[in-house]
């Protein structure tokens, strides 16, 4: 190959970058004031006369119909200004809006028992006061059924509600299932904690930590992002990966636990500056240093106070917090390794030995990673 046609690849390539530096700064920049789309809990409580359905979800989504089985945020929704309607309405003004899509809605939700199907009977709905436009509010639907406490049953309901957590509540609280959008729940019997295993628990959960990286978590995303730019060996970046998931599950149980408790209006601006000075760095070190081991370790404790929020709207369930709490940490783990995997692939196999690896790809994109990190950190505390 002539030295021409050695510097025509080297500029094509440097295009190349350049427009995916831009396609990734445009679309994690436009993703700052998205809504995120987080499962719903159905909680089960057993009643004088039956079963006690108490259903946490986004009601505004419901509302303007969106379909929440195929979209990461509520901004992705053709339903958008239909939603930010709905976000707009009084306490009062969407409780009346809900009482006229019930007797639709309640067809949608169905519980099983002995071939038939419950009763649904509407009790109350209580809506959050929205504090924060940036982020959604939940309404908790309460509706009491003629179930049988004593006999098994299943819950399924509509597919375009998106993904729902289901659990037990109580004193015995033995039980938590998560279900996949439209999928109907395994057989359901109260209070039979022999019944769910600390496998079935495990294997429940590590989706929801999977999916809370991949697609939903691009903060997290970002940071991977960074950590994979200072090398191009596989074991450095794995290495990396191992010390922040250790780091971050520390926090993470002891922030389930309620051993310690940071708002996120903290937590979250400072999620975003651990980003911008991961990416700094880039520029300072070439390899996995003892000092950028701690910097990665210091930085996973600060994450696992953001990840506590997604298991807060999930609530461990108190005698399975053990197998919840490690499927959820194997399922970020699964997520984190398969963002580095991808980017492997796709960069570092292909290019890791040129001499202008550094200067052309791992740099430039390295200030993307500083730029959103800063661009969000100013969204975050303004």
């Amino acid at each position: 190959m002539t030295f021409k046609n050695s510097l025509l690849n080297i500029f094509y390539l440097l295009i190349k970058a350049v427009s995916l530096i831009k396609v990734l700064f445009f679309t994690l920049a436009s993703s700052v004031h998205s809504h995120e789309v987080s499962p719903a809990v159905a909680s089960i409580l057993q009643i004088q006369d039956g079963i006690q359905l108490e259903i946490r979800l986004n009601l505004e989504a419901v509302l303007s119909g969106i379909d929440l089985s195929n979209i990461s945020n509520t901004d992705e929704a053709d339903q958008t200004e239909e939603y930010d309607f709905y976000r707009g309405r009084s306490v009062v003004e969407l409780k009346s809006d809900f009482l006229k899509i019930w007797p639709t809605l309640a067809s949608e939700i169905k519980l099983e028992q002995d071939d038939v199907f419950a009763v649904l009977k509407f009790e109350k709905i209580l809506v959050e006061e929205q504090e924060n436009f940036d982020y959604p509010r939940f309404s908790t639907l309460t509706i009491n059924t003629n179930l049988t406490p004593l006999k098994p049953f299943n819950f399924q309901w509509s597919k375009s509600f998106g993904e729902v957590v289901i659990r037990e509540e109580g004193e015995s609280n033995v039980f938590t299932q998560y279900l996949e959008a439209g999928i109907v729940s395994d057989e359901i019997l109260l209070s039979q904690q022999s019944k769910y295993r600390f496998s079935e628990i495990f294997f429940d959960y590590i989706p929801v930590g999977f999916t809370h990286i991949l697609p939903k978590g691009l903060d997290h995303i970002l940071f991977v992002v960074g950590m994979f730019f200072l090398s191009t060996k596989l074991s450095a970046l794995f290495w990396q990966i191992t010390l922040f998931t250790l780091a971050h599950s520390v926090t993470l149980a002891m922030a389930s636990l309620g051993i310690i408790k940071i708002s996120a209006s903290i937590v979250e601006p400072l999620i975003a500056a651990s980003i911008v000075y991961l990416a700094i760095e880039n520029f300072y070190s070439k390899a996995l240093t003892v000092r950028r081991s701690v910097v990665i370790l210091c930085f996973g404790l600060l994450h696992g106070l953001g990840f506590a929020s997604v298991l807060a709207d999930f609530g461990l369930p108190i005698y399975q917090f053990v197998p919840a709490l490690i499927g959820f940490n194997v399922g970020v783990e699964l997520g984190q390794i398969t963002v580095i995997l991808i980017l492997f692939c796709a960069i570092s196999y292909w290019f890791k030995n040129k001499i202008w690896y550094r200067n052309l790809i791992a740099l430039p994109f390295s200030s993307v990673v500083g730029l959103v990190g800063l661009f969000w950190f100013f969204e975050r505390i303004l």
